[in-house]
């Protein structure tokens, strides 16, 4: 344990350094770059490995041209690499090839399998032969529409290692949706499995894309099927499809192809926008840098160390933290084809943290709650030790204090929520406990930002507001290197929707507040803060009181528009497993709650109970879906909805009442 002296040094330390990275972004930049790419010559790969380094002068006058208007600074100008050499061939290179690279643990097909370094560069090296051969080249790209499988993880590196753009689209995703995706990317190859699998169905991923590609104009030149044996065979197209098996069988080792540091490594469409499709674009060279550089710093992590993050690939955290930054930065991840209950039960986590060795691991507060509903006393997970776990984190929406408690007292493990996006592509704000950070920092709070963060609250008129006061999120200019560089032959909407606002800031669409010390409260979307008789009130807020009922397992508030105060807070709650206190004496005392932790401002009076809530399979809460159902007016569901007949029972509820 630290003593008070050499916590407060740290303090100092940990405070310092984010002041110089945003007072000396020049040097900051520098100094990250000197530690990450060692060896700039390509004699020593120990250290990451550049094809081309960076030009020297690559930091001076950022802020000349006016780049205070653009999102970034220059970054790594010059410099060329790649990064799955520097994510496989690499470690390989220095011996570690007999290492586990993935853990592939799919309890809906009762699968096991260790994929070590040298059998990843084979396979990857294999399959990006096989696209070379079939005519994707440098900027090409390509389409992975696939589950949660170590050929997902394999096809994302083998793009990399040609210099083809992947667009990974969620296997599973409805037709109409990977139509618009197909059509927008214009993909070289479409790569594909049979079917994927959940809890409860298999899902025919051919089919799907079969009435997606009928939908298209911009018709792939292949696609390549991976056949699931285990669920079945599907017919291929001749002349069109290629069978993964037999394409692999004939390939050889394929080098890497360097390409510049700005050159998008992928494109991650994101949903909820008109127009055209939103899809992030990612350069590589700051990417790499950002996020070997966050498996130390933000999560504490040594090379070797197994790591585990509980999503999906196709998010991007999927990307970032089960694909490219645990292989960049030497460790072990689990690739989990499975949900935190129903597979097989509550238990599951427990299961794969004891069974695979854990150090750290990353999940959604969702998924927390799931278990907790189904499970309030973990007791399931009591069979298994955890005794190479330290550490948990979550995020991808706001934690309720209730949550992280009762996680941290189920794990017996630090637990820490942080705040990040899809356009960031890393945590903006974090416990850095690689730098010493607090495992300890205040409740509610999603952490400090991280050192290239210049995180700021302003008002509605552009003003800074005071400590733990509501306000917009924003970052200011130039966004730090791992940061999205556009959106994919949109920059219109790049431009007008995270830059006109806020002159001179990104804005985050968040809604949150600082205290006193610089911690950052995100309580939710800038436009779920709802306005009653003129008072700006988080509907996060709201929920954080709810939640802490014993009764309710989750709940999401919405606006619902009232005649005399314009909107007023409206709930729909989950009851956990086994209460019997009736419905009208649960919603009496939440009420009640509100009223007294948030004040009769807030106008709170109404709710409902519900089965389950509406999520995507990210675990966000559709807001504005649910704030027009409720207030009786057309609603659109969203595509990355998990099961949108929730969508038809809260109607029938509605009209019951």
């Amino acid at each position: 344990m630290a003593t008070e002296t050499q916590e407060g040094f740290l303090n100092i330390c940990r405070h310092e350094q984010n002041r110089r990275s945003i007072a000396d972004v020049t040097g900051f930049l520098k100094r990250r770059m000197n530690f990450f790419f060692f060896s700039f010559s390509g004699t020593n790969r120990k250290f990451y490995h550049w094809e081309a380094p960076p030009s020297k002068n690559v930091f001076q006058n950022i802020f000349s041209r006016s780049t205070l208007a653009r999102c970034h600074a220059d970054l790594f100008v010059g410099g060329e690499l790649n990064i799955c050499y520097n994510a496989v061939d690499r470690h390989v290179e220095n011996g570690r090839g007999d290492q586990v690279a993935i853990i592939y643990d799919s309890p809906v097909t009762n699968t096991k399998e260790k994929i070590t370094y040298k059998e990843l560069l084979e396979q990857v090296s294999k399959l990006a032969d096989v696209m070379v051969k079939h005519g994707v080249k440098k900027g090409d790209r390509v389409v992975i529409y696939m589950p949660m499988i170590p050929q997902t993880v394999y096809c994302m590196l083998a793009c990399a290692r040609i210099g083809a753009i992947h667009s990974l689209i969620f296997g599973g995703f409805a037709s109409k949706e990977l139509s618009v995706r197909i059509d927008h990317a214009k993909p070289k190859l479409i790569v594909t499995a049979s079917f994927g699998v959940e809890p409860k169905r298999k899902v025919e991923y051919i089919s799907l894309l079969e009435a997606a590609l009928a939908r298209v104009e911009s018709k792939p030149d292949k696609v390549l099927v991976y056949q699931r044996l285990n669920l079945g065979h599907v017919p291929l197209t001749k002349g069109r499809d290629l069978d993964w098996e037999e394409e692999l069988a004939k390939a050889q080792y394929s080098k890497c192809v360097s390409v510049a540091s700005d050159h998008p490594l992928y494109i991650l469409y994101t949903s909820g926008t008109t127009g055209l499709p939103k899809g992030v674009v990612r350069p590589t060279g700051g990417y790499a840098v950002m996020l070997n550089w966050t498996m130390s710093a933000v999560y504490g992590l040594k090379p070797g160390e197994v790591w585990w993050a509980a999503s999906d690939l196709g998010w991007v955290v999927g990307h970032s933290y089960i694909c490219y930054g645990p292989l960049l930065h030497g460790n072990t991840t689990v690739l989990y084809e499975g949900k935190p209950v129903g597979t097989p039960d509550a238990g599951a986590y427990f299961r794969v943290l004891a069974e695979h060795e854990v150090a750290a691991f990353f999940t959604s507060p969702t998924a927390i709650r799931a278990i907790r509903q189904q499970d309030p006393e973990a007791a399931l997970g009591k069979q298994y030790s955890l005794k190479r776990f330290r550490t948990m984190f979550v995020a991808g929406e706001h934690c309720d204090v209730d949550t992280l408690e009762w996680s941290k007292r189920v794990f017996k493990v630090p637990v820490l929520d942080h705040w990040w996006q899809t356009e960031s592509g890393s945590a903006i704000t974090a416990s850095c406990i690689g730098l010493g950070n607090s495992t300890t920092p205040p409740p509610g709070q999603a952490g400090k930002p991280v050192p290239g963060y210049n995180v700021m609250i302003l008002d509605e008129n552009k003003k800074p507001v005071k400590a733990k006061t509501l306000g917009n999120i924003v970052v200011k200019l130039p966004l730090p290197p791992g940061a999205f560089s556009g959106l994919w032959e949109n920059q219109e909407t790049f431009q007008k929707l995270y830059f006109q606002k806020f002159p001179g800031y990104y804005d985050t669409m968040d809604a949150g507040y600082m205290d006193e010390d610089g911690y950052l409260y995100v309580l939710s979307r800038a436009d779920d803060v709802i306005n009653v008789a003129g008072h700006r009130i988080s509907a996060g807020a709201i929920e954080e009181c709810i939640l802490f009922h014993p009764a309710v397992a989750d709940c999401a508030v919405v606006g619902q528009e009232d005649p005399l105060k314009g909107h007023v807070p409206f709930a729909l709650c989950v009851l956990r497993e086994g209460i019997k206190t009736q419905e009208s004496k649960i919603l009496k005392e939440i009420v009640e709650r509100v009223r007294t932790n948030i004040g009769p401002v807030a106008a709170f009076q109404k709710g409902m109970f519900v089965r389950q809530l509406p999520k995507t399979r990210s675990g966000k809460i559709p807001r504005s879906a649910l704030s027009a159902l409720i207030s009786g007016k057309p609603y659109k569901i969203t595509p990355t909805i998990e099961d949108a007949s929730v969508f038809k029972h809260i109607e029938e509820l509605i009209k019951k009442n």
